[in-house]
């Protein structure tokens, strides 16, 4: 299995929601189902339908958390700042597109890849052509709309 990069408040969030899916939300969901069996005939009780599609969705997103926690890498935060300013997993970085405004990213693993927070994954477009570069560089991202340049202002 692939090795999934978290930082380690990403790591935090990811247990957090994993014991909330497994003890709360599972209750609840059994509760609206064990109801919904008592409301009649089955085969007609949009309930008892919907209960199970959540239950289904509750236990299949249990399994995806195990499995990205099992697998997760926690990055270093000491690390980052002894890589000889090469950007890494972990790095918050400032890039410029052809003279326009300046934008912050943080690169993290695609399990908490949230671009309106300022965090893209290490596995997008530009977080691929991010890696292994340094301030000051010049980078070609290739993106399913087409080619742009992005010129790295400042590694943090």
């Amino acid at each position: 299995m692939p090795t999934t990069f978290l930082t380690k408040e990403g790591f935090d969030k990811l247990q957090d929601e994993l014991e909330y899916l497994r003890t709360s939300k599972r209750q609840e969901v059994a509760n609206r189902l064990h109801e919904a069996m008592e409301g009649g005939e089955l085969i007609e009780n949009a309930e008892y339908e919907a209960a199970k599609n959540e239950q289904a969705f509750v236990e299949g997103r249990i399994q995806e958390l195990e499995i990205i926690l099992a697998t997760a890498r926690v990055i270093d935060e000491k690390s980052k700042l002894t890589n000889g300013g090469l950007i890494q997993v972990g790095v918050t970085v400032v890039i410029q597109e052809n003279g326009g405004d300046s934008e912050e990213y943080t690169i993290v693993g695609a399990a908490e890849a949230d671009p309106r927070a300022g965090k893209i994954s290490n596995e997008s477009p530009i977080g691929k052509a991010l890696l292994n570069h340094r301030e000051g560089d010049e980078v070609q991202v290739d993106a399913p709309g087409g080619s742009f340049k992005l010129r790295i202002v400042k590694v943090k």
